[in-house]
């Protein structure tokens, strides 16, 4: 018996792997006591009718009202898109890699009938993620706001220059700084671009945040992590130059300008994001494998 009923498909059909592993799934599930409900956009890419009465095909909106579980087949970046979208609805989702590191999206395609069986029949761990809200607001109105899974990204934008800003933790002040900018992280992005600016890795059951600056113009600042509940603000600075168009982003994929005397307030999103893996899932298994870590040294025979 399926511990699923209704299940959402969503794919990034930017090659023909990921369209074949989307359609293989479209074939699998069709043997299963499930509804299918395919992303719209993903059903245009597949051509876009479907005679089977057990698929359907909805916008995000209702996907997320009505399925019990999302699948995302593409890469970690399209599993964040989906994330963002879902998590308001509380659909755990499950990813199927089809891009490069595939950090987020854990089950390799020639795996896709056994490990999906598997989640089918209740054979899984399930995690939970927290997403960060980020707010801008300027002269006291709200201008834009944006989450993110991975981070939150303070950064100069089209043009190389040193930002001015100043951190406030709760609404205590911690320093200003001139840098290229900050990366504001979940634990679940510290082994992205956070990792890459020199910031820890932080197991993903940590109720923490990590702040990087990124190229500081300071040897003495560094990464420092504050408490999951942190109220984070940073207050940024008047530029020098008018052609300077910072942007704060989320995930590398939402962009909004920001403008000297901005201030930008990030916080832990009040829904959770629930991760499903298959059962042989580790996390540290993870980062060996996708970070090139050291194999076993002493004989364990």
């Amino acid at each position: 018996m399926t511990q699923f009923s209704t299940i959402g498909l969503i794919g990034r059909l930017d090659n023909d792997h990921a369209r074949y592993s989307v359609e293989r799934l479209v074939r699998f599930l069709a043997t299963r006591d499930v509804h299918t409900i395919i992303e719209q956009q993903t059903a245009a890419l597949l051509g876009g009718s479907f005679s089977d009465p057990d698929v359907s095909v909805a916008d995000m909106d209702e996907l997320g009202s009505r399925c019990d579980l999302a699948i995302v087949v593409g890469g970690d970046g399209s599993l964040l898109s989906g994330a963002r979208d879902l998590v308001q609805y509380d659909v755990p989702l499950l990813g199927v890699n089809r891009g490069r590191l595939g950090f987020l999206t854990d089950i390799v395609p020639d795996d896709i009938e056994q490990k999906m069986g598997e989640v089918l029949d209740g054979q899984y761990v399930m995690e939970e993620r927290f997403l960060l809200d980020m707010v801008v607001t300027r002269n006291g109105q709200r201008i834009s706001t944006a989450d993110a899974l991975n981070d939150v990204v303070l950064h100069p934008g089209e043009f190389i220059r040193m930002l001015e800003f100043e951190l406030y933790v709760d609404d205590y002040f911690v320093t200003s700084q001139r840098s290229d900018g900050m990366i504001i992280s979940t634990p679940t992005g510290s082994t992205a671009y956070a990792l890459s600016g020199g910031g820890p890795i932080m197991h993903p059951k940590l109720d923490a945040i990590v702040l990087v600056p990124m190229n500081p113009h300071t040897l003495s600042s560094r990464p420092m992590v504050v408490a999951g509940d942190s109220i984070i603000k940073v207050l940024v600075g008047e530029f020098e130059s008018n052609s300077a168009t910072p942007r704060v982003t989320c995930d590398g994929q939402t962009h909004d300008i920001v403008a000297g005397g901005d201030e930008i307030t990030i916080s832990k999103k009040p829904q959770h994001l629930h991760l499903l893996h298959p059962l042989n899932h580790n996390f540290y298994e993870r980062c060996r494998s996708k970070l090139g870590w050291g194999g076993h040294l002493l004989d364990k025979s």
